[in-house]
């Protein structure tokens, strides 16, 4: 049987897409073809706009506490699917069940906060600013904005952003990775089956062609991005000439910092998650541990024991630990960085290429590498796979000058049992998103997500309060009354 042709959905309906070509989307874990993506361009991105257009000139005026309502039903409807969900995720990306299910908790989580609405989007008054004289700031939509997302959370990470956007009163395009959009076709079901107005909320598969169209339509007002650090910031230059709010979420090389006094087994173990979770493929996977004098020693052997007691395999099977890379040329890719890390001089202490894995399917092995350099390819570029390096260094000072080097500031953690340690690399780390004996430094719903330096493009992170301050536009109105 023939794979089906994906559809958009636009204006509260499934249709087809205007496309001429179509990408395969096949399971990580053994090839299979799952769908075909249709790869939209320029002419249906103009159809959903100019719905989602007519839809927000209704959409904004309908009360907060009843746009906040289709969100409870979403949630709801999210809740009773979950499972459905996740095993969705794990079936088009390759991510472990239990991984798959903890993005699906966090995408929930944002719909959540995003139902309060009613509150969050109050505005301020003073009465007498001068005799006679009110001032008064409101919160007002803006329009119809856009999130273009990426293939390693198909389901969470669009979910950052469009439950805000309409929250606060704006209509939605949603365009997901052409490599893993089941997981949003079914969203979208949902979304359908909870009711919301045609044209609030829309789906438009595509590829390079649509991201262009998106960053320049005349009628989006805003663009929402995660994927490399050098397609955000050529989505933001372009959505930004083109008059448009950006927040461009980029790539990431996060240093995990480890002095002697950190308690072992629970930096092993959240070490081992950090670099090897999700088959490395997040933009807040530990990348390089930066060893703090003689912790090095047992962070090299316990690192070394437990990399090589992943289980790999297909990720909807039990006991997995580590699934497969998204698709052969992203192995290829990985694996290219591995061959790069031997030939300038790192050892391989756990070598993924030779780690014996499932003959179909897009596996690879977590590799281990000691005695890094800060300027070797492997310590200094995004590799978005199991690869892990150890980089000793004599003090903490050091540590944090070698992260102040890498043009990437996403997110950072520390390792230690001194409030004067974790004190001073609070103060001092550049990244954004920051850890104190965490190995996946990712905030909740309620609290901003994005990174600095070279990870991040644009002034307003994603969801928590300034999602608010993204999606909606502060008036302010002098009043006098004679």
């Amino acid at each position: 049987m023939s794979a089906q042709r994906l559809q958009d959905y636009v204006g509260g309906q499934w249709i087809d897409s205007l496309a001429k070509t179509t990408h395969e989307v096949r399971n990580p874990a053994n090839g299979e073809v799952l769908a075909l993506t249709p790869l939209g361009g320029e002419a249906d991105v103009d159809r959903a706009a100019q719905r989602a257009h007519e839809a927000f000139q209704s959409w904004r005026s309908v009360p907060p506490v009843q746009r906040a309502r289709y969100l409870f039903e979403l949630k709801h409807l999210l809740e009773k699917h979950h499972e459905e969900l996740a095993r969705i995720v794990t079936r088009e990306n390759g991510k472990t069940l239990d991984e798959a299910r903890g993005s699906v908790r966090r995408g929930i989580e944002c719909v959540e906060v995003a139902a309060g609405a009613p509150s969050l989007l109050m505005g301020q008054v003073l009465e007498d600013v001068a005799k006679g004289i009110d001032c008064e700031s409101v919160r007002q939509p803006m329009g119809v904005f856009a999130c273009i997302a990426p293939f390693n959370f198909p389901a969470m990470v669009p979910l950052w952003f469009y439950p805000f956007a309409v929250a606060c009163g704006n209509t939605f395009l949603c365009k997901p990775s052409e490599q893993v959009p089941l997981s949003q076709k079914f969203l979208f079901e949902l979304i359908h089956e909870a009711r919301f107005p045609a044209g609030v909320l829309n789906l438009v598969n595509g590829g390079r062609e649509a991201v262009t169209a998106l960053c320049s339509h005349p009628l989006i007002r805003g663009v929402s991005f995660v994927g490399s650090s050098p397609v955000a910031e050529l989505v933001y230059k372009t959505s930004a000439a083109h008059g448009k709010r950006v927040q461009a979420l980029g790539g990431a090389k996060n240093f995990l910092i480890v002095m002697p006094d950190a308690d072992r087994e629970l930096t092993l173990r959240a070490i081992t998650d950090s670099a090897y979770g999700c088959a490395g493929e997040r933009c807040l996977a530990g990348a390089v541990v930066l060893a703090v004098g003689e912790a090095h020693a047992w962070l090299r052997a316990g690192l070394k024991q437990r990399a090589e007691g992943l289980k790999i395999g297909d990720g909807s099977k039990e006991g997995v630990t580590l699934g497969p890379v998204i698709s052969a040329q992203h192995r290829a890719k990985v694996t290219g960085y591995i061959d790069k890390g031997v030939a300038e001089g790192a050892e391989i202490v756990v070598d993924g290429r030779k780690t014996s894995v499932p003959k179909e399917g897009y596996f690879l092995g977590a590799t281990l590498f000691d005695r890094v350099t800060p300027e070797m390819t492997i310590a200094r570029e995004e590799i978005f796979g199991p690869v892990l390096c150890l980089v000793q260094v004599g003090s903490l000072d050091e540590a944090l000058e070698v992260s102040r080097k890498q043009p990437l500031a996403n997110a950072s953690s520390i390792f230690t049992t001194s409030g004067k340690s974790a004190r001073n690399f609070k103060y001092n780390v550049e990244a954004s998103m920051a850890g104190v004996n965490i190995g996946v430094a990712a905030p909740m719903s309620y609290f901003g997500f994005g990174g600095a330096k070279g990870s991040f493009f644009g002034d307003l992170k994603a969801h928590g309060r300034e999602a608010f301050d993204f999606y909606t536009d502060k008036k302010v109105v002098i009043s006098r009354w004679e």
